[in-house]
């Protein structure tokens, strides 16, 4: 980036079934995009000083300069290949209506006081929609309405197939007790109906009803959790949202209606605990504990991260022969400036609260919350072409990963034969595509004839740090009970792995703390090879997922503390290995 100057009852039947998507072929591409953002339309963004429009995003996401509320311009390094603009659906654009002399909802009796920031109105409306019981005027279908089809015209504007797509979303905010359970709702098409709204029902169940619903009307539509590490254990529950026991119907719905959960992004990465994943010893990266907007301590971690969701659903699929967890993994910012906030030393932050850079800086680093947020995160996705048709596709059947912001492709291929598949040689994806399933696929015990073989490829982000190594992060099921295990899989250098700790020792650190720059001395432009899992068990449901970790580099925090000369936080890592992480393939047993 370069800086210039200073509610629905029930849950439609299962056999509802989703969208048919493209079948696999070996001539997709990466492409990369930010597939959660909020403008000016959004009530806290408004609340927090941002006056960048849609038009504004989707304008910086293709590489126009942008005016942060701070006074900096910003642009991106370079251009994204995709977005989708995600106004929450509560209160949608009643701040901007409010202040606008001309709009009716400017005479409404509560308009002065959310202009001028009263807080006492602002949080009216913010508990209003979090009760279900709107204020009145500001937050009805008709209101919601009127803003949604400014944001239809937007994305519709900005789309130019075959060089950028621009998506129609928005999220569905529900935060029960202060629990998130957000959901960005994304369209295929080129319109949609009005949002369905938390104000209408705070259950994920009403939700995908909804979905179903307008599903049938002719709108493909697949929702995408996220910051479910901030659920406190609610977000991969063993109930549901009514306290009653999962059922296949559940599952179902889930499963077709959220193919995709955010695995990173700003409010911390979602993949794994170091209390869930002891023996991981890059479990602890970007993580945050406390509840939305609150400073209150997250207590549950059980049911608030994916890799936890995963030995869940699998511990389900054994007992009860259903799996309510079977997503993909993409990332996202969730800024709420319109700037896309992923590069470490021009971290923008996540509001656009209007301070001078270096009270900016100061303020980020002195708030518990807001040192300990991320320059995270961005979606990947293997697609034929640059095209809503093809993106959605490309998120439909999980052939997606997120990174920490960086740009790094990775390609997963497994299967029973994978003979004269070799990463990296001509014809080797043809190869993979015929012989195995790409990431987001289902091995079939049909199929086994052995232990799975993992074609691995990944290269660096040209504008960043290289590749330390591969590794396969495999969650499997033995009689209803989960277990996890990561194996070292590629990697550079000469090194090895210790065989009494089983671990790869660590790559170097090449960063300078003083003037915060590092080297690609160590590390490896491109990383190849395969792997088979040397304790299969024909016998087990198994999930894996590839975790893909670069070399360190320097924390935006050491960026803003040189910025503003004050010290580091000492309660946060002044380095960071950047990583991506692939949506698993399955194994399925029964």
């Amino acid at each position: 980036m370069k800086i210039f100057g200073s509610s629905l009852t029930a849950i439609l039947i299962a056999a509802l079934s989703a969208p048919a998507i493209a079948e696999p072929g070996p001539d997709r591409k990466a492409l990369f995009g930010e597939l959660h953002i909020h403008t000016w339309w959004s009530f806290d963004a408004y609340k927090g000083s941002t006056r960048l429009t849609p038009d504004d995003a989707y304008e910086f996401a293709k590489g126009k300069p942008k005016k942060h509320s701070n006074g900096q311009t910003y642009q991106i390094s370079r251009p994204l290949d995709f977005m989708a603009v995600t106004d929450h659906s509560e209160s949608l654009g009643i701040s901007a209506r409010m202040a606008d002399p001309e709009h009716p909802m400017s005479k409404l009796p509560i308009a002065k006081r959310i202009i001028s920031g009263d807080r006492t109105a602002l949080e009216e409306v913010r508990n209003a929609y979090r009760r279900g019981a709107p204020v009145d005027g500001i937050d009805d279908p008709e209101s919601r309405r009127e803003v949604w089809d400014l944001v239809i015209d937007s994305a519709n504007r900005h789309y130019d197939p075959g060089t950028f797509t621009a998506l129609i979303a928005y999220e569905w905010t529900s935060t029960p007790n202060g629990q998130n359970l957000h959901r960005n709702v994304i369209f295929k098409g080129n319109t949609a109906p009005t949002p369905y709204s938390a104000v209408d029902s705070s259950k994920p169940e009403d939700l995908w009803a909804w979905m179903d619903s307008v599903r049938e009307e002719g709108h493909n539509v697949l929702a995408i959790p996220h910051n479910l590490n901030v659920s406190d254990g609610i977000g991969f529950d063993r109930v549901d949202s009514f306290g009653n026991p999962l059922t296949p119907e559940y599952a179902a719905a889930r499963n077709r209606n959220e193919p995709l959960v955010e695995v990173t992004q700003i409010k911390g990465t979602s993949e794994t605990h170091p209390a869930l994943s002891p023996n991981d010893e890059f479990a602890d990266f970007e993580i945050l504990e406390l509840y939305v907007a609150r400073n209150t301590p997250i207590t549950k971690f059980h049911g608030s991260y994916v890799r936890d969701a995963y030995r869940t659903g699998l511990e389900f699929q054994d007992k009860e022969a259903f799996n309510p967890y079977r997503f993909g993994l993409i990332g996202a910012s969730d800024s709420h400036t319109g700037i896309v906030p992923v590069e470490e030393n021009n971290f923008t932050g996540k509001f656009g609260r209007a301070a001078t850079p270096i009270q900016t800086a100061r303020g980020r680093l002195g708030s518990p919350r807001g040192r300990k947020f991320g320059a995270s995160g961005l979606a990947g996705v293997w697609s034929e072409e640059n095209t809503r048709e093809s993106i959605y596709d490309s998120l439909a059947r999980k052939e997606t990963w997120g990174t920490t912001g960086t740009r790094i492709q990775v390609r997963v291929f497994a299967g029973f034969d994978m003979a004269g598949v070799k990463p990296g040689e001509a014809d080797w994806i043809d190869a993979a595509y015929e012989k195995g399933v790409p990431m987001g696929g289902e091995l079939k015990a049909a199929d086994a004839t052995g232990a799975p073989t993992f074609a691995l490829w990944a290269i660096k982000d040209p504008d960043s740090a290289n590749l330390d190594r591969i590794q396969i992060v495999k969650v499997w099921s033995s009689g209803g009970v989960s277990h996890e295990q990561i194996y070292d899989a590629v990697w550079s250098g000469d090194r090895s792995i210790n065989p009494k700790t089983g671990k790869l020792a660590p790559v170097g650190n090449t960063v300078n703390l003083e003037t915060l720059e590092y080297s690609n001395s160590i590390g490896a432009v491109e990383l190849k090879g395969t792997w088979t899992d040397p304790k299969f068990r024909a016998d087990h449901n198994a999930a894996y997922y590839v975790r893909i970790l670069e070399i360190p580099t320097p924390r935006w925090s050491m960026f803003n503390a040189k910025l503003a000369g004050v010290p580091h936080p000492p309660d946060v890592p002044k380095t960071i290995q950047e990583r991506a992480y692939t949506s698993p393939i399955r194994y399925d047993h029964h």
